[in-house]
């Protein structure tokens, strides 16, 4: 009886440990979001060179609703989300897991404008740390030790990046446990993605045909670096469904606005319509009268495929 009471008592020790690790060892930003699941931004042992965003209260998932998986990859190959971590902190309060490669960001540190090449943020990152996010959240799901024991919806993963982040997504999105795709202001290279940055990938135009899963591609209109090669991708692309929005912003998208801005509201719509099912997110894109087509300077263009 003694032994069952002091393993018991372990047991409860060690779950409200690790609930509170992730509840007090992060940052909260922007008041934690806009959405009902207030988030926090933080790191975990032994999953370095990645961040973190999440609810800040898991209480209020379970196998039954459990957090669809985003994984991120940043601007400018750099090995932290800073200035895009407004954009996914919003993302998390409603109620997702946001896996970005990259150490933390400090908030003193110098913000990225736009994402593009040489953001200031130190190292650059590995094509491989979107792969190791997904495993360790797969890993976290099956582990009884874990904050996110059985409450990762690891059926529903949407693999996206900005920039470089999107060459890297586009890289790894032939992973099968990949379910959707988000390309933002990024597109394949012409000449197959030869760059002197060490993290970008190579992928050739013709790898876009084995794409299994839904993708949309979020640009920064004509301005934008990326618009060519993005629109580019979209139009080879008509086996699976393809979306490409567009909002004349330039390559910078609205990342460092507040929660995110438009770039936020439209990426949000995107996961919820893919990876929750919800059927009045889709309205965002699809219909007679798509709800984006009613915000200030956004375009859309989807293929055959999108119903």
């Amino acid at each position: 009886m003694k032994t069952k009471l002091i393993f018991t008592l372990m047991l409860v020790f060690t779950m409200k440990a690790g609930a509170l690790y992730a509840q007090t060892n992060g940052t909260e930003l922007e008041e934690g979001g806009t959405g009902p699941y207030k988030a926090v931004m933080y790191e975990v042992d032994g999953f370095g060179e990645h961040t973190v965003f999440a609810p800040k209260d898991l209480s209020k998932f379970n196998a039954k609703n459990p957090l669809p998986v985003l994984v991120w990859g940043n601007g400018g190959c750099a090995n932290s989300p800073r200035g895009h971590e407004k954009f996914l902190n919003d993302i998390a309060s409603y109620g997702y897991i946001v896996l970005a490669t990259g150490v933390m960001p400090a908030q003193d540190a110098p913000r990225g404008m736009g994402g593009g090449m040489g953001m200031g943020m130190g190292s650059q990152s590995r094509t491989e740390q979107q792969v190791e996010s997904m495993d360790w959240a797969f890993a976290q799901n099956e582990d009884k030790n874990s904050p996110y024991y059985q409450k990762i919806d690891t059926k529903n993963i949407c693999i996206a990046g900005m920039s470089c982040g999107g060459l890297q997504a586009l890289f790894n999105c032939f992973d099968k446990r990949v379910t959707s795709i988000m390309i933002c202001n990024s597109g394949l290279l012409n000449d197959g993605g030869n760059s002197p940055m060490g993290g970008m990938p190579s992928v050739p135009k013709d790898k876009l045909k084995d794409i299994h899963c839904p993708i949309m591609y979020m640009l920064g209109g004509e301005s934008d670096i990326a618009y060519a090669n993005g629109m580019d991708d979209f139009k080879r692309i008509t086996h699976v469904p393809a979306l490409a929005v567009n909002l004349p912003v330039g390559h910078g998208g609205t990342y460092n606005q507040p929660h995110g801005g438009e770039f936020a509201i439209v990426g949000r719509a995107w996961l919820d319509w893919q990876l929750k099912g919800d059927k009045e997110a889709a309205k965002m894109f699809v219909g007679d009268s798509p709800a984006i087509l009613q915000r200030p300077d956004w375009k859309l263009e989807k293929n055959s495929k999108v119903k």
